[in-house]
């Protein structure tokens, strides 16, 4: 763990302490919290503004709970009108990545360090997950926790290595423009990849085109010997090339873009089993191997092919696969390192494709953790895949959808397509929960939907309610709503047996 004196924090966020702090105290950055339910012993505390609360209010938990530090915009006193211990800046977030922007030079100075940054409009997580599995074989790996890929989460993330970490990713995501600019300005990224541009979080981007802008900020971050892996099946990420100094790597199912020297890592003869699992063959162009060379290790040429069966679910997940094996490369990971890591690895970060199979039978898909049209599609196809049996049989298929946020004025006709896409895919039920999702429901029934194949109910109770109502043994049940939505509760709900228990409950993925 990193150490600094509480009078270092105060100079590299151009603070001050408090009279009650003492300026020698050292702190460890591992040991910073922003949610004083989290506060143990030793702690450092930051208090922040937020949307509904004030961190301020919590600092007096915090220190009951052992803080031994608090990162706070203003003082605060105790019960007795003594201050507590405390640097206070003018922004607690801005000031938290100061020390993650000092961190990360204090361990690139210690020794060797690859950043990689992660961004796209969907897939961040499961990448990093992939990418984190490959590289932790090779050296100490720091990935985020979860889906940490903000202005908060970033720092934390940083905050969780060490002089002797190896390898350090940085998942990033954005609402604006700049905002992944700031982000690589605090990490200083080696590897950036850029994963897909999609209609999540358009409403706040304003159209497609100023996603993209924000997501080429990544590979714009990057230097002369840094390398941009880019996805080459998505026209958006393939023009970003343009944007960067960086060594170019691509990766994606087709071939090679035209007029491009750049490597391609491919997926070719892509399926799923019957499982719904994606299988591949994996091929590492011979030229981009061979440019590939660790301090540790050199890289000999290698073009060879390599059959993967992955442990995740649904076809869509072929291009996070590739994504991390091309930016595993690019960090100068061997080609049998990649493909051993990669077969069979199933879901991290939980509410993900999550397979739970209950005990009668039903097999629930959780996920609910997020979601846009892009997302919606795939998920959707992958259940329609799984409704029809590997003996043969049908199954019935459920899909128990809420709202996509963030969509901006596109919202009711991105909602009016996916119910479309419901019923041309055949799926036998539609669930639709909440008012902001009600255009699904609606354009399922104009689509050709009739009698009850499509419901609206009005909240996840009543979802909950019908399910357990109507499930019966065989039934595979995909939940799927953008985070803020919260029906990644209910797919938990509906995974338990009906008496409420965990007996007999098998979680897959």
């Amino acid at each position: 763990m990193i150490e600094l004196t509480a009078a270092q924090l105060a100079a590299l966020t151009h603070g001050h302490l408090t009279l009650t702090a003492e300026p020698g105290l050292v702190v460890g950055l591992g040991s910073i919290i922003t949610d004083s339910r989290d506060a143990f012993p030793g702690c450092v505390y930051v208090a922040k503004p937020g949307e509904s609360a004030d961190g301020h209010d919590f600092i007096s938990d915090a220190v009951a709970a052992g803080a031994i530090l608090v990162l706070a915009e203003r003082e605060v006193s105790d019960p007795m009108g003594r201050a507590y211990p405390a640097v206070v800046v003018a922004d607690a977030v801005l000031a938290l990545g100061a020390v993650a922007a000092e961190a990360v030079k204090m361990i690139r100075a210690a020794g060797e360090l690859t950043v990689i940054g992660i961004t796209g409009s969907a897939g961040k997580t499961t990448t990093k997950d992939l990418l984190a599995n490959i590289l932790s074989r090779l050296g100490p790996t720091v990935a985020p926790q979860g889906s940490y890929n903000g202005e908060v989460g970033v720092p934390l993330t940083v905050f969780g290595a060490d002089i002797s970490t190896r390898y350090l990713i940085i998942e990033m995501g954005a609402t604006g423009i700049g905002h992944i600019e700031y982000l690589a300005s605090l990490v200083k990224p080696d590897i950036g990849v850029v994963l897909g541009v999609g209609t999540a979080h358009v409403g706040g981007f304003g159209s497609i085109e100023n996603t993209a802008q924000a997501k080429g900020e990544l590979v714009e971050a990057l230097s002369a010997g840094g390398t941009a892996v880019l996805n080459a099946d998505d026209a958006r990420v393939r023009a970003m090339a343009s944007r960067t100094a960086a060594r170019i790597v691509y990766f994606g199912t087709g071939d090679r873009p035209p007029g491009q020297n750049q490597g391609l890592v491919r997926g070719v003869d892509v399926t799923t089993n019957n499982e719904g699992q994606p299988e591949f063959t994996l091929q590492f162009p011979a030229e981009f191997s061979r440019t590939v060379e660790t301090k540790a290790n050199a890289v000999d040429a290698d073009g060879t092919s390599w059959p993967i069966t992955s442990g995740l679910l649904g076809l869509h997940h072929v291009s996070n696969l590739l994504a991390a094996a091309a930016a595993a490369r690019a960090a100068g990971a061997p080609p049998a390192v990649i493909a051993q890591s990669l077969r069979g690895q199933k879901a991290l970060s939980r509410w993900r494709m999550e397979r739970t199979v209950r005990r009668d039978g039903v097999t629930i898909i959780n996920d609910a953790y997020n979601a846009n049209p892009d997302s919606m599609r795939a998920a959707l196809r992958t259940l329609a895949e799984l409704g029809r049996g590997s003996d043969g049989t049908e199954h019935r298929t459920w899909a128990v959808l809420g709202p996509m946020l963030e969509l901006g004025p596109d919202s009711i006709h991105e909602h009016d397509a996916i119910g479309r896409v419901a019923v041309r895919l055949n799926i036998s039920r539609l669930v639709v929960v909440g008012q902001q999702a009600r255009a699904m429901h609606v354009a399922a029934v104009m689509e050709g939907s009739w009698g009850d194949e499509s419901v609206f109910v009005a909240d996840a109770d009543a979802a909950y309610d019908l399910l357990c109502a109507e499930l019966r043994p065989g039934d595979v049940v995909l939940v799927k709503s953008s985070n803020g939505a919260g029906l990644r509760f209910l797919g938990d709900r509906i995974a338990l047996p009906t008496d409420g228990t965990d007996e007999g409950r098998t979680q897959i993925q």
